[in-house]
């Protein structure tokens, strides 16, 4: 029985047993060795074989308990290659070899190329994948944005999906190469010869930079005694100052707008957190706050109004905040961007809120999809040559009004321990009934998501009136459940009055009056304080002075 020993290879912990320990750590030597005569890049060349064959090992392991043995470090180092492979290759190497020297069953990997980006490197990473010109892909992105707008959401989707390519072997499996020891080597050697070229070109070019400095500082210095003789000299110096200005008044345009977004967002994040704790956690906590007019989702919605607010104060308080850390980067470069997990959570949040504020919406729109109505039909005892008089009265104990009016507009009442919604919205109407006896209709009409609701939600208004020795008293209001708000509620009281009847409209009911049909054609407004006749035609005023 071996003997299992754990490593830590590429920063990942394997159980291995002893032979094959053995023969891993015999390979790792042979592989240092060999580089030992050149050591430019030779820990970072170590560094990534190591992490290579830990992404082999894991693709072989799949339970945690699960030992390497001999066969597996043999399978991986038949991938990888023996350390004298690349001594025997290293004298063919050329650019065109190199080149060519992708193994046809090499699996490509879609990463995102750090190494040659504009933005997020999503263009230059799909051009290595589908082996096109990065010029191409990135001007199909431009034409998906110009064609609709898509090639920004796309774009910024693959930037948070695809993985950058960082280490040397990702970068070889972005290119289709296989990830071995050569392979491995030879990219290291190449950045390194790569870094060192631009070293090379920098120091040449400070060099060549201190040279035309010091000649045109020597050159100043002459053109300082011919300083009279330049016309154009003037100019230059005015243009420049010019220049200086202009891009001063930027830098304090931007340094604005900065201060701007966080004195926006600051005032916005603030209104939003005030309203959600006035709105959400009062109610959360059972506190009854009358004064706070709730927006139309939150009525006849299943979720609870503080987890709706909440909704609300997500859905718009992330964009200010992202605002608020614009600005502050736009005033300070000390102020560092949102991680790409923080990015992505934040994101995610904001996405669970839209949905959520989604579902309120649609359950909005659904409960005023139908309308409904309740009818009452009953008699009154009046007959032909009675006279009836009309009017409209309110509970002042209820809601307190100093002039009764119709107004669609609905308040929040207290029935003693239920909250109840009280409006004004009664219209009156007069018509001619051929049976002996009169009566009266009211039809209660609201809205509901079928209907079958919407009838239920129109029986459940309250309404009522009284006849007392010929008096009709209508109550000018009527009174609903308070989820009922925005459910478009009204009452229509039409009284079917016999021929030879006579009816007088009280002061009450000037603004209650709808659409009474009379032969004389005055306005309803303008039949108050009126007696009105019911002839075969209709009604006709019988003390009207301009008749």
């Amino acid at each position: 029985m071996n003997k299992t020993i754990n490593i830590n290879l590429g920063g990942f912990f394997f159980h291995i047993d002893e032979i094959a320990y053995l023969k891993l750590n015999r390979y790792l030597d042979a592989i240092t060795r060999s580089l030992s005569n050149d050591p430019q890049g030779k820990n970072e060349i170590i560094s990534d074989i190591e992490a290579r064959i830990s992404e082999l090992l894991s693709e072989r392991i799949k339970d945690e308990r699960q030992v390497v043995n001999e066969s597996d470090i043999a399978e991986i180092i038949e991938i990888m290659g023996q350390p004298e492979d690349y001594a025997e290759a290293e004298e063919g190497y050329s650019e065109t070899s190199y080149s060519h020297q992708r193994k046809s069953g090499t699996r490509k990997k879609l990463f995102r190329d750090g190494d040659d980006k504009f933005l997020g490197g999503v263009a230059s990473g799909i051009s290595n994948y589908l082996e096109i010109d990065t010029i191409w892909i990135r001007l199909a992105f431009v034409a998906l944005f110009f064609g609709g707008g898509f090639g920004v959401l796309f774009y910024i989707i693959l930037w948070i999906l695809l993985p950058e390519a960082r280490t040397t072997a990702e970068k070889l499996q972005m290119e289709g190469e296989p990830v071995n020891i050569d392979n491995i080597e030879k990219k290291i050697r190449e950045e390194f010869s790569s870094m060192s070229d631009s070293i090379k070109k920098t120091a040449n070019q400070a060099s060549d930079k201190l040279k035309d400095g010091a000649s045109e500082l020597s050159h100043k210095v002459n053109e300082t005694f011919k300083k009279s003789k330049k016309k154009n000299n003037g100019l230059q110096d005015f243009l420049n100052t010019i220049a200086s200005i202009i891009l001063t008044l930027f830098k304090i345009l931007g340094k604005f707008i900065g201060i701007l977004l966080i004195f926006i967002s600051t005032i916005a994040l603030m209104a939003i957190l005030i309203s959600f704790f006035s709105i959400g956690s009062l109610e959360f906590l059972n506190v009854d706050v009358d004064f706070i007019q709730y927006p139309n989702l939150f009525f006849d919605t299943s979720i609870p109004h503080w987890l709706l607010a909440a909704f609300g104060f997500i859905l718009v308080g992330i964009p200010f905040l992202i605002l608020f850390i614009l600005g502050l980067r736009i005033l300070s470069n000390n102020i560092k961007q949102f991680s790409k997990t923080s990015s992505l959570t934040l994101l995610g949040i904001w996405l669970i809120a839209l949905l959520g504020i989604g579902f309120s919406l649609i359950e909005l729109g659904a409960s005023k999809a139908h309308n409904g109505a309740k009818i009452e039909k009953n008699n009154i005892s009046i007959i032909a040559r009675d006279t009836i008089s009309v009017k409209m009265i309110n509970n002042d104990e209820l809601f307190y009004k100093d002039n009764l009016y119709r107004t669609s507009n609905s308040e929040k009442v207290f029935v003693g321990d239920v909250r109840k919604i009280y409006s004004n919205d009664v219209r009156f109407d007069v018509v001619k009934t051929d049976e002996n006896e009169s009566y009266i209709k009211i039809r209660k009409t609201s809205e509901g998501r079928n209907s079958k609701k919407a009838n239920q939600n129109a029986s459940q208004i309250e309404y009522k009136y009284t006849l007392e020795n010929k008096n009709l008293l209508l109550d000018a209001y009527f009174l609903s459940n308070s989820s009922h708000l925005f459910k478009d509620e009204a009452i229509f009281i039409t009284l079917y009055l016999a021929e030879n009847t006579t009816i007088y409209f009280e002061d009450s009911t000037k603004s209650f009056l709808y659409h009474i049909d009379n032969v004389d054609d005055i306005y309803d407004r303008e039949m108050v304080n009126h007696y009105f006749l019911m002839t075969p035609k209709g009604l006709d005023c019988t003390d009207c002075i301009d008749k």
